[in-house]
């Protein structure tokens, strides 16, 4: 919060403009006007029923009528001056425009020459009090505030019969309380204005920190769907094209099967590529049949070429993947889960042909009270988990750490266990809401 070094937010002094556009400034600034003249009005009355057949009446009479009209020029062409009612901003101590000075100048000096003639004018002081500290600078409305109550004073004793103690003390007094409680009511409104914009800035910040946030998330999720779908399908494709090079002489047959084959991964890959751009399930899933058809469905594509996978579905009711998700808290609802799995399920098989180089794998799926099992095993070569987990980023590796960012995101856990030599085993596990009764397909 922007602040002095006393630590108390800056409040404008007097010279320090506020806008006028504001609701309370203009509220105050018409009471003072309508003050002015009702005090000059009730003047004048006064002056013309006590005092119309003397000689000076007449100029009298002008003069009061000359103070109006240009208090009310100045009222009106200050508020002309600044656009839609907002008196432009100075800074402190800062003097106001020439026109604007001159104006002010006007209207003390014939209420000045006006009380003189006629101290029953006086109070007419105390509007003018308003406008000097509103357009002056501090020490040149204080001095200007002293000579209006010196003024004043002289006319409350040239009208008193005798000297009486409470005729200067009264103006005095009337003439501190207004411009303490002027001072405090714009410092007030300045700490206000200071409140809200910080709130304001404190509002944008957060939205910038928001949409910050949004775009991580949707750059994490882009490069994981990526990783997942694209990557590791043109990996697949890279492999089997160049499977039917080698054969394409010796065995066209042969050859002309991986290329079916790549045909195939590459229209799954572009269905996927439309599905996650929208932010939908995977094609696997948006087929029916829930989780368990789906890895059964990756299970057969990813078989053949050296790497048989197999499927095992294990737990309670009739169908694992149909009961993923639902419930509340950190339970992950059932379209992201199992799109989570699925992802992870094609992660790690590709994973496991593209590096361990095995014969065969099993995905396990095991739906429990409180939670769903995917575990990915398979006979290859193995690995050192932490190797991989302290890796550098890049571009190997990457698939784990998307694994593992999936299962987070759904307040699970990701565990590896593997030995070099002894093949790999990768359990990702996901918290649901426990189970009551079957939900259907």
């Amino acid at each position: 919060m922007r602040s002095d070094q006393s630590g108390s937010p800056p409040g404008p002094r007097p010279g320090e403009a506020v806008p006028a556009g504001d609701p309370d400034e203009r509220r105050l600034a018409l009471v003072m006007h309508v003050v002015f003249f009702v005090l000059l009005a009730t003047s004048l009355t006064r002056f013309v029923q006590r005092h119309a057949e003397e000689p000076r009446a007449p100029w009298v009479i002008g003069l009061a009528v000359v103070l109006a009209v240009l208090y009310a020029i100045d009222t009106a062409l200050t508020t002309a001056e600044a656009p839609r009612g907002a008196v432009p901003s100075r800074g402190p101590g800062s003097w106001p425009p020439a026109p604007r000075l001159i104006r002010l100048g006007a209207v003390v000096a014939t209420w000045a020459v006006l009380v003189v003639g006629a101290p029953s004018f006086a109070w007419v002081a105390v509007p003018l009090f308003y406008a000097a500290l509103r357009a002056l600078p501090p020490v040149a409305a204080y001095l200007l505030v002293a000579f209006l109550t010196l003024l004043v004073v002289s006319a409350q004793l040239a009208l008193a019969p005798r000297f009486s103690l409470d005729l200067v003390v009264g103006p005095m007094a009337v003439a501190t309380l207004a411009t303490a409680v002027f001072v405090h009511m714009r410092r007030q409104a300045a700490r206000q204005r200071v409140l809200i914009d910080d709130l304001i800035g404190t509002r944008r910040e957060l939205a910038a920190t928001e949409r910050r946030e949004g775009v991580l998330a949707e750059r994490q999720r882009l490069s994981m769907e990526i990783h997942d779908t694209l990557a590791q399908g043109l990996s697949s494709q890279q492999m089997l094209l160049q499977a039917a090079l080698r054969t394409w002489d010796t065995d066209p047959a042969k050859a002309r099967a991986h290329v079916r084959t790549a045909t195939s991964v590459t229209e799954h890959n572009l269905a996927e590529a439309r599905r996650f751009v929208h932010d939908l399930a995977p094609a696997d899933l948006a087929r029916g049949g829930g989780l368990e058809a789906a890895l059964r469905a990756l299970a057969a594509r990813e078989s053949g070429a050296g790497l048989r996978v197999r499927v095992h579905i294990d737990g309670d009711g009739d169908g694992v993947g149909a009961g993923v998700g639902g419930g509340g808290g950190t339970v992950a609802p059932a379209d992201r889960a199992q799109s989570a799995l699925l992802r992870i399920a094609q992660g790690a098989l590709a994973n496991v042909r593209e590096h361990s180089g095995a014969t065969d794998a099993a995905l396990t799926l095991t739906r429990l009270d409180d939670q769903v099992v995917l575990d990915v095993a398979d006979n290859g070569r193995g690995f050192d988990p932490a190797a991989v987990t302290d890796a550098p980023s890049g571009e190997r590796g990457h698939g784990i750490r998307a694994m593992r960012a999936r299962v987070r995101q759904l307040g699970g856990t990701l565990a590896i266990e593997s030995v070099p030599g002894e093949g790999a085993v990768l359990t990702a596990t996901v918290p649901i809401a426990p189970h009551t009764e079957e939900t259907p397909r």
